[in-house]
């Protein structure tokens, strides 16, 4: 399953505005995405704070990869989910 982090704050029109826009996909593909607030964490304000709102893909071994900050790169977020979808039929063979 493909595993999105959306790094967002309160009052924050962009944050909403790209978690919007990643849901308009759920009809399409099966994702979870997970809400974080970076103003919760000053480790994470001092990572991501004027970037704000940042798209990640947590990968297997755990790590995040940025897709995109303040505005939802589609592409980016497409060439996701194609890999995905690859990895995940593969998956079922042996």
């Amino acid at each position: 399953m493909i595993e999105l982090v959306l790094y967002s704050r309160s009052y924050c029109h962009l944050c909403d505005d790209m978690r919007d826009a990643v849901m308009q996909y759920r009809g399409e593909v099966v994702f979870d995405l997970e809400i974080v607030d970076v103003d919760a964490d000053p480790h994470l304000v001092a990572q991501y704070d004027e970037l704000v709102p940042v798209l990640a893909a947590r990968t297997a071994d755990g790590t995040t990869r940025t897709l995109c900050h303040h505005f939802l790169d589609q592409r980016a977020l497409g060439t996701l989910f194609a890999e995905g979808k690859v990895r995940d039929r593969g998956a079922g063979t042996a």
